[in-house]
């Protein structure tokens, strides 16, 4: 009998559990838009260079054209479906409307969703590359406008909104963790 090509998994996304069958090719975003009808998640490049299809795996960042979806059992998956808290827009995603962080908005749910682990990247101290000081004992670096570029550089926007990317970013930052730019 030849291997099965395919797996039952379930798959716990924005705090609900989904059972699904899937050929172990299967990419977390072709779960996520074909399977569990969740569209907010975009396919950009399908190659995991653009950033629009950037959720949250364990409140870390990933490009789901990458991720297979059988990679992600067991683990809390957050889409922009789910980071609203009911009604109540994510400090990241009222600076985004605020600022007008978005014009076509094709790239926004990757945006938001990269920005939001961003924020939470840089209050437990993680450097980035244009990080000055690097020590423990530093601390986080201020959040400028070159920290937000570097760590965002992941997520493109075909429109050029990172004038206002940037600042929503910084807003959201400020309003959640008063963090200083």
């Amino acid at each position: 009998m030849p291997p099965s090509t395919s797996s039952d998994l379930t798959l716990s996304v924005n705090g609900e559990k989904y059972a699904l069958t899937v050929d172990h090719r299967t990419t977390l975003l072709d779960a996520l838009r074909e399977r569990l009808d969740l569209t907010g998640t975009k396919k950009g490049c399908d190659q995991g260079q653009c950033g629009a299809c950037t959720v949250l795996v364990d409140g870390r960042r990933k490009v789901a054209c990458l991720h297979l979806a059988v990679a992600a059992e067991g683990r809390e998956i957050t889409t922009i479906e789910g980071v609203a808290e009911g009604e109540r827009l994510h400090p990241v995603q009222q600076a985004f409307l605020d600022l007008d962080g978005f014009q076509c908005g094709y790239c926004t749910p990757g945006q938001i969703c990269s920005a939001i682990a961003v924020i939470e990247e840089h209050a437990a101290g993680w450097p980035s590359a244009v990080t000055g000081d690097v020590r423990p004992e530093a601390g986080p670096p201020p959040l400028t406008p070159e920290e937000i570029r570097e760590r965002m550089s992941g997520n493109l926007c075909r429109c050029g909104a990172y004038v206002s990317i940037v600042q929503a970013v910084a807003r959201a930052a400020q309003e959640t963790n008063g963090a200083a730019a």
